[in-house]
């Protein structure tokens, strides 16, 4: 197998103005235990992936099948899959969801997984015959949450999840004093779009349940060092921080989660990071450098490269994340 030159990326931020994408500034060094890592060897990795594969299975499964061989071979602690497993061009077929939920589960750690809105809520476009988004919905959750108790993969973890609430697909998990959280939101504005009122009314009870198990989760966590939130949306759009505001004011379908998460982060005053997919641009950012710069954010690779990210976590270190590329062999660098 190939061998490529590992590549450790140290977070800083930086900003472009008005309505201008938040800009990445991602420094590359070489971890030789400056005070990179917390000196109890505490330090969790986590391999997060999302946005693929797209496209034909003749084409786009070897590849995915390559690089989900790369991530075993690293035997990481905890791996994430932030949604968007199929484009939205692909067919919403039962089919392809339980082909998905195979590769999930062909994982060797413990996979939490967060729906995106290719899986869904697009399902009502793109190729025919057309879906409806929410007998899809309830399809991912009958086949995939079916034991929300545990997480997929070989070697699953027991989880806490809102079940109980309707949306088993929501979990939370701990580890070496680090509470890792899915939450429901997804592309496509979190699905509040006028299609219909059950639309509508799936939006408004989804955003708000997501909203309180984030708050409640937190809460739950808060004797913990670091906290990791892992969502499939690209919340941080073309209108976030619109002329410096660091807020959400026309995409309103991520208004209330958003404005939740921001709270949260603040009140817990401890390194948290955001993981998301969705816009297919490895980035990582502080989307609120100046009311929460506690907060740290990472947007995985999508499946134009496909690719992961591998996250070093280090509660009480000076630099609690350190990210470096899972490069696919399969795909150029």
């Amino acid at each position: 197998m190939l061998k490529f030159h590992k590549r450790r990326v140290a977070l800083r931020h930086d900003r472009f103005e008005g309505n201008m994408r938040l800009a990445i500034l991602a420094l590359l060094i070489c971890m030789t235990g400056s005070g990179a890592f917390s000196e109890d060897g505490k330090s969790l990795r986590l391999i997060a992936l999302g946005d693929m594969p797209y496209g034909p299975p003749a084409e786009v499964y070897p590849p995915y099948e390559t690089l989900i061989e790369e991530i075993n071979a690293r035997s990481p602690e905890l791996v994430f899959h932030v949604g968007d497993t199929k484009s939205g061009r692909d067919d919403c077929t039962d089919q392809l969801l339980i082909e998905q939920l195979d590769y999930l589960q062909s994982i060797e750690a413990p996979v939490l997984y967060t729906p995106g809105d290719n899986e869904w809520t697009d399902c009502h476009r793109g190729a025919e015959p057309w879906a409806d988004p929410l007998d899809r919905l309830n399809f991912i959750r009958d086949l995939y949450f079916s034991a929300p108790e545990q997480s997929f993969g070989r070697a699953p973890v027991l989880l806490e999840h809102q079940g109980e609430a309707g949306y088993p697909e929501n979990a939370r998990y701990q580890s070496r004093g680090i509470g890792f959280i899915t939450a429901h939101v997804v592309g496509s504005n979190n699905n509040f779009e006028s299609r219909s009122l059950e639309n509508v009314e799936e939006y408004f009870a989804r955003s708000r349940a997501s909203a309180e198990w984030l708050t409640q989760s937190f809460e739950a966590f808060s004797n913990l060092e670091v906290m990791v939130v892992a969502i499939h949306a690209d919340i941080f759009e073309f209108d976030f921080n619109e002329f410096g505001r660091e807020r959400w004011l026309r995409h309103s379908g991520f208004h209330e989660f958003g404005n939740a998460f921001k709270a949260v982060a603040q009140s817990f005053g401890k390194p948290v990071l955001l993981v998301f997919g969705d816009s297919h641009r490895h980035v990582i950012f502080r989307p609120f450098p100046n009311d929460a710069p506690n907060v740290h954010a990472m947007e995985v690779y999508g499946a134009r490269d496909m690719h992961a990210v591998e996250v070093v976590i280090s509660p009480g270190a000076s630099q609690p994340f350190v990210f470096e590329t899972v490069w696919n062999p399969a795909f150029p660098q």
